[in-house]
């Protein structure tokens, strides 16, 4: 699949998998040097414009890395590019850790994974099909 991409800062690198055939997630990269508060959040600009086809979405995940180390990761768990976005994209961290950390520029900072996605129409009815699981909620089938 070829999506349409415009680099706005030339020095940096095109979102890359870091191992091709086995990754899911491009790496995105700070396209700005930042500083993320402990207990605060940042958007943090990327230098990169997209064109996801119709049918298709964006989906900005944490690294793990950065989590497990420092305890940064995506403020709104996975950050949504809809198809009809063509501004900049931004990431939105937050620093869960105990210390303040550094975003510097060329940092990889999230994932950037592709799905496709599929449009839906309501059925409105009056009742639910039976399922096995039925009405149970959260920790119903114990611990």
């Amino acid at each position: 699949m070829k999506i349409e991409i415009v680099r706005l800062d030339k020095s940096l690198p095109l979102p890359a998998y870091q191992h091709i055939g086995e990754d899911v997630g491009l790496d995105l990269r700070a396209a700005e040097e930042v500083i993320i508060k402990r207990g605060e959040f940042q958007l943090i600009k990327t230098g990169i414009k997209l064109a996801i086809p119709p049918g298709y979405g964006g989906f900005v995940y944490p690294r793990s890395g950065l989590a497990l180390k420092h305890g940064i990761t995506v403020l709104n768990c996975v950050g949504v590019i809809d198809p009809g976005y063509r501004g900049e994209l931004g990431v939105v961290l937050i620093n869960h850790g105990k210390e303040d950390f550094k975003v510097n520029k060329g940092d990889r900072i999230a994932q950037l994974i592709i799905h496709r996605t599929i449009q839906i129409e309501w059925e409105e009815v009056e009742e639910l099909s039976d399922s096995e699981r039925g009405k149970g909620g959260f920790g119903h089938t114990g611990v």
